[in-house]
């Protein structure tokens, strides 16, 4: 790309910041009436919220920001890289994409998207290809010469049903072939792939895994969803929990995802998780615990109610056996029991906490819905924590920008 082509992508960026979800909404529109078939790969649920759209376009602006300097993305080129490895696109895909992206520019922006911004464009996109799918490409080799490792989708079968609250159920998934699988990092996710009747397609979505790592088996705990208007992603989490049996047969992918306890660690850990997004939780605490972690680890857990809130039993018996590990608990609505135990009342609030760790080193991991993390994140810089100290994992399209 030269410095002219560099200059014309940085002109379309004020275009890009009033019109980028009109672009990509077209964009995708445009996609799935020339290839249906990509509809099996997307998540449609994303698409029906319009979030896909958005993490689209605030994709495309940040590499017209930084045309000049694509190498300072790189964080975003791993997370995305990790959950593109995880639903197995391939450097082909890339390929429709650019040619409809292109497409789109110019049907969205007709006479403004001239001859050379267009050729700018497509060299751009180019560019972005390659830096994506050599990325991913290395991710693919890690998995494929990873002992016990694969890629793209391998058959398992539901080997255990547990229900761990009133809303949430654990899937162990072991291989359908007999063999081993490669130990996920604590906090990683799979992908798992069902056909969904009601959509006529095949549906991916990711889990994080909430075991700690083996060469056995994978689990998995779902919410299940209420409400008679679910969104597709509520969809999948019932009809695992409503049609997926022991015995029953899913596609997963092998582990992915950054939000990770470091090999390196060697300092405090404080776990904050709100609701379902206790799940990578669990896994990075048992594997501390196993692995007999000499720093303390401090956990802080928000979700409704006793009633709703998962592995509370096994939480309890380790905090008790294991002396560095303490948790703090908040419920919306308490019990007489609840305040016998010493459970906090309301949204979870770290202010209320007058031993959290502030170490330096702490590690602060923080998964939960958007509203929670962005709470979680502000709180923490609030009292002198580091950005880079702090690591949050939302689930669904990445859309908040606080690092």
């Amino acid at each position: 790309m030269n410095i002219k082509q560099e200059q014309l992508i940085s002109a379309t960026v004020p275009v890009l910041r009033e019109n980028g979800v009109l672009l990509t909404t077209h964009f995708y529109n445009r996609m799935f009436t020339h290839n249906p078939e990509l509809k099996n790969m997307f998540n449609m649920g994303n698409q029906e919220s319009g979030k896909q759209q958005t993490a689209l376009a605030m994709a495309v602006l940040a590499y017209a920001e930084n045309i000049a300097n694509p190498g300072v993305l790189m964080p975003v080129v791993d997370r995305i890289g990790h959950k593109h490895v995880s639903l197995d696109i391939r450097p082909e895909h890339y390929q429709i994409v650019g040619r409809h992206l292109i497409a789109s520019i110019q049907e969205v922006l007709g006479a403004a998207a001239t001859p050379d911004i267009l050729e700018a464009w497509t060299v751009a996109y180019q560019q972005l290809a390659t830096l994506m799918s050599g990325h991913e490409t290395k991710l693919y080799e890690q998995k494929a010469t990873q002992k016990d490792g694969w890629t793209g989708w391998r058959p398992f079968f539901v080997g255990k049903k547990t229900v761990e609250s009133a809303e949430i159920t654990s899937f162990y998934l072991y291989p359908a072939d007999g063999g081993k699988v490669m130990p996920h990092i604590p906090g990683q996710y799979i992908s798992i792939r069902v056909f969904l009747p009601e959509l006529s397609l095949y549906q991916s979505r990711q889990y994080s895994v909430s075991s700690t790592p083996t060469h056995d088996y994978y689990r998995i705990s779902v919410k299940m969803e209420k409400g008679l208007q679910l969104d597709t992603d509520g969809k999948i989490s019932n009809y695992l929990h409503n049609f997926i049996q022991e015995g029953n047969k899913v596609d997963l992918t092998a582990p992915a995802g950054n939000f990770t306890l470091t090999e390196d660690l060697d300092a405090p850990v404080v776990l904050i998780s709100g609701g379902v997004g206790l799940t990578p939780m669990m896994s990075m605490l048992q594997n501390l615990v196993e692995k007999e972690y000499s720093h303390s680890i401090t956990w802080l857990h928000g979700c409704r109610s006793r009633k709703v809130h998962a592995f509370k039993a096994e939480l309890d018996e380790i905090t008790k056996v294991n002396e560095q590990v303490s948790q703090y608990i908040f419920y919306d609505l308490l019990t007489a029991v609840d305040e016998q135990e010493g459970v906090l009342e309301g949204f979870l609030d770290i202010n209320k906490i007058a031993s959290l760790p502030q170490f330096p080193g702490t590690r602060y991991y923080v998964c939960g819905p958007s509203a929670f993390i962005q709470k979680q994140f502000k709180d923490l810089v609030a009292k002198g924590i580091e950005k880079e100290s702090i690591l949050f994992e939302e689930f669904g399209p990445a859309l908040l920008q606080l690092n």
